[in-house]
């Protein structure tokens, strides 16, 4: 029964992995922007981790996770007998298919091999195959999504080297030496998650002086390469071995000391010290956290779970997705109640609150920005393209068409400034604008991508010559949820909800403007 309802969960995995839903900026322009640029022509934009004097973002990580399957995708391409560069939405969904493999592969096979008890270890492997947070956030292209993998594998890598009865544990810490390096140069924060179990390794190394010196090479060696490739991306001419003693771009260490300057967190959002605890922690948990507290079993991925908590819980921002890795070390590390009334509650709730949160995050969450954008890229006349009240759009999923579109991204701009910047980037009003497809053979067109949830923009909508503005709706995508146009204060609670949850979708219009001696009937 139990295989059943795993592959069951598994099909429910990957459907949402073929969702268009959009969890957070960075699980496109943290990663996959960035290496697109690289491999193929699409222009992309480099966020400020990237163009920062002392960039905080490495590459490094990024060519083995993103890099390669572009490669081969492309290379599958060409080999094919294709002409031209690969669809981006192609690359896109291949990179969420290679996420859910991934993620299916290498986070429940650390789960069952962490495990002993062939009981607990189908609970575990179940629990963690219902989480909301495995269909969506493990999904997705983020640096989180990659930490709570190579946490994972750090903690088999520990127990095989200290539990191993044979002498030699050379193989496995060299290969613990690469991955705990590439988990660095991928986030700062995990080493957090290792602090309590690298403990057990001290003696054992003490002991096997050999299997030391293997993990320490390793490391070096790893560190080494991160180094180069990061001095080699961020370097604007060919680097030197001059580049590499006297200029090396060391971006874990510039991260680290970014993020320790309270000044810089506050830029992003200050939070108490108890929001992972309180709020972030039972948001990606729900019912189960009452089990942590409740019905822990102790491990050594608790340990590890509970030191990650602790040490993110003393930086001043703290997101949810910052404790991905602890998810899986957690429900793992849990018991159902003794009682098997409760049991059947707990079950329930824990049911209802993934599909929910599954429901939310995987399919309404922003969930037009991507047909949106593989819509404006269709578009043979856009040339400018407003996106208000909706998160930064990926440029590469443009497939080139950014280098005649302009994208701005005014999310949080008041709707009076956005009439006046559509009023002056608005091309005249022809009778072409008005007839079925003909305004497609305009030279030059500007859009407005905005949530249907915008209620400010009902009064302009209708055309009816306000701000000398005309909107014609070309494109609109049902399945979009904005979480961002929440505005409790000003219209109350109920009529809030009415407005961002009734009115759901995204909608993309066309902007016109009457110009003085153009002739418009």
């Amino acid at each position: 029964m139990w295989r059943r309802t795993y592959l069951f969960l598994v099909l429910v995995r990957l459907w949402f992995a073929l969702s268009p839903s959009y969890l957070h900026p960075d699980e496109n322009f943290q990663g996959p922007e960035v290496i697109a640029g690289q491999i193929f022509k699409y222009p992309v934009r480099h966020t400020w981790e990237f163009t920062n004097e002392n960039p905080i973002r490495s590459v490094f990580p990024l060519w083995p996770v993103y890099g390669l399957p572009m490669l081969l995708l492309r290379w599958l391409w060409i080999g094919n007998g294709n002409d031209g560069e690969i669809p981006p939405i192609a690359v896109f969904w291949t990179l969420r298919v290679l996420m859910f493999v991934v993620g299916f592969v290498l986070e429940d096979w650390a789960i069952y091999e962490l495990i002993r008890s062939p009981r607990h270890r189908r609970l575990a492997v179940i629990l963690c195959a219902s989480s909301y947070v495995t269909w969506t956030y493990q999904t997705h292209t983020f640096s989180n999504s990659i930490e709570t993998l190579v946490v994972a594998w750090c903690l088999v890598l520990i127990e095989r080297i200290v539990g191993s009865q044979q002498q030699s544990t050379v193989l496995a810490s060299t290969i613990l030496g690469f991955v705990a390096v590439f988990g660095a140069f991928n986030r700062i924060t995990f080493p957090a998650f290792l602090l309590i179990p690298g403990l057990r390794l001290l003696p054992y190394y003490l002991k096997n002086p050999l299997s030391l010196l293997a993990v320490l090479i390793a490391a070096f060696g790893t560190t080494a390469l991160a180094i180069a490739l990061d001095t080699a991306f961020y370097t604007t001419h060919s680097i030197t071995w001059s580049d590499l003693l006297y200029h090396p771009v060391f971006t874990p260490l510039n991260n680290l000391l970014y993020n320790i300057d309270p000044a810089n967190l506050a830029k992003h959002g200050l939070h108490p010290w108890y929001q992972h605890i309180l709020v972030n922690l039972p948001q990606l948990l729900g019912p189960a956290t009452l089990l942590l507290f409740t019905r822990p079993q102790v491990s050594l991925r608790l340990y590890s779970a509970i030191s990650g908590i602790v040490v993110l819980s003393l930086s001043k921002h703290q997101e949810a997705r910052f404790l991905l890795p602890t998810v899986p070390l957690i429900l793992s590390s849990v018991r159902l109640p003794k009682s098997d009334k409760l049991v059947k509650v707990w079950v329930a709730a824990w049911i209802i609150f993934n599909l929910a949160l599954g429901t939310l995050m995987g399919v309404y969450h922003q969930g037009g920005i991507i047909p949106a954008q593989v819509f404006m890229s269709k578009q043979p006349d856009a040339t400018k393209a407003v996106w208000w009240k909706t998160y930064s759009p990926p440029i590469w999923l443009l497939n080139g068409k950014n280098e005649v579109l302009t994208t701005q991204d005014v999310m949080g701009m008041k709707g009076e400034a956005l009439l006046e910047e559509l009023a002056q980037i608005a091309t005249c009003d022809t009778p072409a604008d008005r007839r079925s497809n003909e305004y497609l053979k305009e030279k030059n067109g500007t859009y407005l991508v905005a949530p249907l949830s915008a209620t400010w923009l009902d009064p302009y909508l209708p055309n009816k010559g306000l701000e000398g503005l005309r909107f014609r709706e070309v494109w609109r995508y049902s399945q979009h949820l904005n979480l961002d146009d929440l505005d409790f204060g000003d219209d109350g609670v109920w009529n809030t909800l009415s407005r961002v949850i009734g009115r759901r979708g995204l909608g993309i219009w066309r902007v016109t403007k009457s110009c003085p001696g153009v002739r418009t009937r």
